[in-house]
C-alpha cells in the first residue's frame, strides 16, 4: 500500500446512492519510487536461485490517495480475501488469507489504521516509513514490524542534540498527527529531563486554516528563542514554508526530523533558504545496486498499471498520449519511448535512496521468512500450508544481510536497530541545497559514545560558521547562584550573589556552599580563603601605644622607688610604713608589666598566666593599700590614752595581713587553673571575615571570682581610706587613697560593659586599659605628691610639719 496521490477531490454524497470513489490528485513521485524499489526487490527474489528457487513472488499494490479511510478499506479487503473455499468449513475464519504481508503504509497515521485492522489476523505489515513510537506496543499491534526506526530513539536524540549544542530555551512546530504528536511528546519528556525548555510547542496539520498559520508566525515572531525543533511531515512544511519565506522568518536555526531533513523537494522548495543551516537526524546513507537503472526503465512501470504509466509519463514529459490528446490541446504527443535520463524530476532523485533501503529490505524479509517456512535447499516444500501468523513468527526471527552488507532483524517490539546520520544543509555557491553529513548517533553504543559530531564542518543559519545562542537566562557565572523566575520554566532565572562567607564555584550553580569556619569567600565568592587571624599584637600601632604605655607606667614605679629609696631615712618617706610603700610600688611595676602579657598572639601559658598576674597583682597593690589605711587608724588610735592597738596591728601583722590576702587569690587561682583554666580559642563569629585569637575563660566563675575579690578588698580600702579622711592633713595620706580607690573602682566598673561590648582584640585593648589606668591612678595619686615634697618642697618634709606643727616665727 503506497500513496501515489496526496489528496483527493471533494465529493458531495447525498447519501441516496452509494459513494463514488475518491478521484486522487496530487502526484506524489516519492511514493513512486518506493513502489519502484518494491519491484526491484521482488525482481531481484523471483530471479534469484538461492532465495526461494522455483518460487516466484507475487504482489498487489494498492493506491491509498493518504486517505486512512481508504487505507482501512483496503486492508479489509486484503483480510477477507477473494478466492473460493474449495472445502466448506463452519469455521470461516480459518479459511487461507488473500495475502501472506503488506508492505507499507508510509506514514504514521494510516499505518496505525491498517495495524489495527489486521492485528486480529495476524497478518504482518512492514513499514518503510511509519516511525511513531505507539506502534511498537504488541498488544495493539501484533503483527507490525518496521524497517525504520521508532521514533522513540529519534526523539530523544534530536533532545540530545540540541543538549549538545547548549540550547536551553527551544521553540517546537509539530505536526498534528500521530507522527508529530508522538514524536514531540517523547522530544519533550526526555528534553525536560536534560535541563531543556520549551517556549512555545505548536501543531499545524495542512488542511489546517490560514488563521492557524498566522497564528503560528506570531508565535515565532514574539519569541526568544533562536532554535526551532520541526518534527514536521514533509508535507505539512512544504505547505508552512511559503508562508515563511513571505515573512521572512530567517536567522532562525531548524532542527529537523528525518520526515524533511533530507528531501530534496522541500530543499528545492526553499528558495529564500530559510531552512539554510538545518540540522537534523535522517537514515543512514545506502546504496542498492541497480535499482537507479530499473527506476529509469520504463518497462517495470508501464506493466504495473497502465493508467498510472499514463499519468506519470504525461507528468514527467508533459505531453499527451495520442488517444487523449483533443483537437485543442497544443501539448506535444508521448511516445512512451521518452529518455528519462535527462529529465529533471525528483522521480529519478536517488537522495531517498536509504528509503528505498527499507522497502527493499522488507520484502527480502518477507522472502527470508518464506524461504524458511518452505525449508528450501536447492528446491522449496510447495506443500506447505502458509498461515500469515507462521509467516509473522519467522519474520520476527529473521537475520540476514543484505547484498550491500546491511544486517537485517527486528527486535521483541518489531523495531530495527537504531542508528542515524545527523544531516547538515549546506547551500553551494550556485545555491542549491548539499546534505553534508556531519555526524553520527548510535543507539547500540553506551551513552556518551552514542552522539558523535564533526563541529568543524556544520554550517548554521545565515550561513554563519558560529554555534547559535539560545538561552532564555544567560548562565549564572561562578560566585552567583540561580533563582527562578516567578512562573516562567525553570530555565529563566536569574543570578543572585552568593551571600557572605558562601561561593559556588561551577557555572549554573543553583545553591551556594557556605564555607568552613576557618575560611571565607572571596571578592569574587568563587573560592574560599583562609581567614586571617587577628590578635593583638606589638606590630600594630594600637599594641605598640600600649606596650609604650605600660613600660613608662613600669619606668615611673622605679624611679619612684629609687628617689623613696634614695629618700628613704626622711621624714615623708618613714612615715606610714615605708616597707609597704616599697611593696606597693613593686606591685605596681607588676602591674604594669603584667599588661604585657595580653599582648601577642594567644597560646597556652599566655593565657594561664596573664589572667593569674593580673589577679595575683592586682590583689598584692590592694592588700597594700589596705595595710597603709589601716595603719593611717591604728596610729591615731594608738595615741589615745590607754589603747594598745600599735601592739595587735605591727609590722609583722601587717605582712602577715597582705601575705592572707594575697594567699587568698593565689588559692583561687590554683583552683581556676585545676579546674577549667584559660586556654587559647579562635573566635570565628566576632568578626565573619576573620578569625579572633583570644584566651577562652575556661571557667567563667573563676574569671568572675578573681575580679570579685579584687573588687571586694577595693571596697574595702575605699571605706577604710573613706574612714580616716578627716584626719591631720600633714601626715594622713588617706586622702589620696580614697581618691585613687574612686578612680579604681570607676576604671572597673566602667570595664565591664566596654568589656562584654568590644569585639575581637579591641576587648583585649580595653582590658589592657583598665589596668594601665587603674595602675597609673593609684602611682599617681599617692606616690606623685610625696615625689613632689620631696624634691621640689623638701623644706616641708620634716617630722615636725608631718605632725602637723607649725614652725614659730623668728625673733
Amino acid at each position: 500500500m503506497f500513496s501515489f496521490h496526496t489528496s483527493w477531490k471533494d465529493r458531495k454524497d447525498s447519501y441516496m446512492n452509494q459513494p463514488v470513489p475518491l478521484q486522487c490528485t496530487s502526484l506524489n513521485f516519492r511514493d513512486l519510487q518506493f513502489a519502484q524499489a518494491m519491484l526491484f526487490a521482488i525482481e531481484e527474489i523471483n530471479n534469484s536461485t538461492d532465495l526461494l528457487p522455483g518460487i516466484s513472488v507475487g504482489y498487489k499494490i494498492y493506491d491509498t490517495c493518504g486517505s486512512v479511510a481508504r487505507s482501512v478499506g483496503v486492508t479489509l479487503a486484503l483480510a477477507n480475501g477473494n478466492e473460493n473455499v474449495s472445502v466448506p468449513s463452519k469455521t470461516s475464519c480459518t479459511k487461507p488469507a488473500y495475502v501472506q504481508a503488506i508492505i507499507g503504509e508510509t506514514s504514521s497515521s494510516p499505518t496505525i489504521a491498517v495495524a489495527t485492522v489486521i492485528g486480529p489476523f495476524f497478518v504482518p505489515v512492514i513499514s518503510h516509513f511509519a516511525t511513531c513510537a505507539c506502534l511498537s506496543d504488541k498488544t495493539k499491534y501484533p503483527s507490525f514490524l518496521r524497517t525504520i526506526p521508532s521514533d522513540y530513539y529519534q526523539s530523544r536524540a534530536l533532545a540530545h542534540l540540541v543538549k549538545y549544542f547548549r540550547w536551553t530555551w527551544v521553540g517546537a512546530i509539530r505536526s498534528n498527527n500521530d507522527y508529530g504528536n508522538n514524536g514531540m511528546a517523547t522530544f519533550t519528556e526526555t528534553a525536560q529531563q536534560l535541563g531543556i525548555c520549551l517556549e512555545y510547542s505548536v501543531s499545524f496539520f495542512r488542511t489546517d486554516p490560514y488563521a492557524k498559520i498566522q497564528r503560528i508566525l506570531d508565535i515565532i515572531k514574539a519569541s526568544t528563542s533562536r532554535v526551532i525543533v520541526a518534527f514536521l511531515s514533509r508535507a505539512d512544511l512544504n505547505v508552512l514554508l511559503p508562508e515563511f519565506s513571505y515573512h521572512n522568518l530567517s536567522g532562525y536555526q531548524w532542527i529537523g526530523s528525518e520526515s524533511w531533513i533530507f528531501d530534496s523537494q522541500t530543499a528545492e522548495m526553499d528558495i529564500h533558504h530559510i531552512l539554510n543551516g538545518s540540522i537534523g537526524l535522517s537514515i543512514p546513507k545506502a546504496h542498492i545496486t541497480g535499482l537507479r537503472e530499473f527506476i529509469l526503465d520504463e518497462k517495470p512501470l508501464k506493466s504495473s498499471n497502465n493508467e498510472l504509466f499514463t499519468e506519470v509519463w504525461e507528468t514527467l514529459f508533459s505531453c499527451k498520449f495520442k488517444e487523449l490528446k483533443s483537437s485543442a490541446d497544443i501539448q506535444r504527443e508521448c511516445t512512451g519511448h521518452e529518455d528519462m535520463t535527462g529529465v529533471q524530476s525528483s522521480f529519478i532523485d536517488m537522495s531517498l535512496m536509504p528509503l528505498f533501503n527499507n522497502v527493499y529490505k522488507g520484502v527480502y524479509a518477507v522472502a527470508h521468512a518464506l524461504h524458511n517456512i518452505l525449508s528450501c535447499n536447492k528446491t522449496c516444500n510447495k506443500t506447505v500450508q502458509l498461515d500469515p501468523f507462521m509467516v509473522l513468527q519467522h519474520i520476527q526471527k529473521i537475520h540476514f544481510t543484505t547484498k550491500e552488507g546491511d544486517e537485517v532483524h527486528f527486535n521483541e517490539n518489531g523495531d530495527p536497530a537504531a542508528k542515524y546520520d545527523i544531516i547538515n544543509w549546506q547551500t553551494r555557491e550556485n545555491g542549491t541545497v548539499e546534505f553534508v553529513t556531519v555526524g553520527l548517533y548510535d543507539v547500540s553504543l553506551t551513552t556518551e559514545k552514542q552522539l558523535k559530531l564533526q563541529n568543524k564542518s556544520l554550517i548554521w543559519a545565515r550561513n554563519s560558521k558560529q554555534v547559535p545562542v539560545s538561552v532564555c537566562s544567560e548562565k549564572c557565572r561562578p560566585g552567583t547562584r540561580k533563582v527562578l523566575q516567578k512562573g516562567r520554566p525553570v530555565c529563566c532565572y536569574d543570578c543572585i550573589r552568593c551571600a557572605e562567607g558562601e561561593i559556588s564555584n561551577i557555572t549554573d550553580s543553583v545553591t551556594c556552599v557556605r564555607c568552613l569556619p576557618e575560611f571565607w569567600s572571596n571578592e569574587r565568592r568563587d573560592a574560599c580563603i583562609k581567614k586571617e587571624a587577628v590578635f593583638l599584637s606589638y606590630e600594630e600601632i594600637m599594641g605598640a601605644l600600649l606596650t609604650a604605655v605600660a613600660l613608662f607606667g613600669a619606668c615611673m614605679a622605679i624611679g619612684v622607688i629609687l628617689i623613696f629609696f634614695k629618700y628613704r631615712k626622711t621624714p615623708i618617706v618613714r612615715a606610714n610604713n615605708s616597707e609597704l610603700s616599697f611593696l606597693l610600688l613593686f606591685s605596681l611595676i607588676l602591674c604594669f608589666l603584667c599588661s604585657l602579657t595580653f599582648i601577642g598572639q594567644p597560646s597556652d601559658w599566655s593565657c594561664m598566666l596573664q589572667h593569674v598576674a593580673f589577679g595575683i597583682t592586682f590583689v598584692l597593690c590592694i592588700s597594700c593599700l589596705l595595710g597603709k589605711t589601716i595603719v593611717v587608724l591604728m596610729a591615731f588610735r594608738a595615741t589615745r590614752p590607754g589603747s594598745n592597738v600599735k601592739k595587735w596591728f605591727g609590722q609583722t601583722q601587717q605582712r602577715l595581713c597582705v601575705t592572707a590576702f594575697t594567699l587568698i587569690q593565689v588559692i583561687i587561682c590554683i583552683i581556676w587553673l585545676t579546674t577549667s583554666p584559660p586556654f587559647p580559642f579562635k573566635n570565628f563569629k566576632e568578626i565573619k571575615d576573620k578569625i579572633t585569637l583570644e584566651c577562652a575563660l575556661g571557667s567563667v566563675v573563676g574569671f568572675w571570682a578573681v575580679l570579685g575579690y579584687i573588687g571586694l578588698l577595693a571596697i574595702l580600702c575605699f571605706i577604710f581610706a573613706f574612714l580616716a579622711r578627716k584626719l591631720p592633713d600633714n601626715f594622713n595620706e588617706a586622702k589620696f587613697i580614697t581618691f585613687s580607690m574612686l578612680i579604681f573602682c570607676v576604671v572597673w566598673i566602667t570595664f565591664i560593659p566596654a568589656y562584654i561590648s568590644s569585639p575581637g582584640k579591641f576587648s583585649v585593648a580595653v582590658e589592657i586599659f583598665a589596668i594601665l589606668a587603674s595602675s597609673f591612678g593609684l602611682l599617681i595619686c599617692i606616690f606623685i605628691p610625696k615625689c613632689y615634697i620631696i624634691l621640689l618642697k623638701p623644706e616641708n618634709n620634716t617630722k615636725r610639719n608631718m605632725m602637723g606643727k607649725k614652725v614659730p616665727n623668728s625673733l
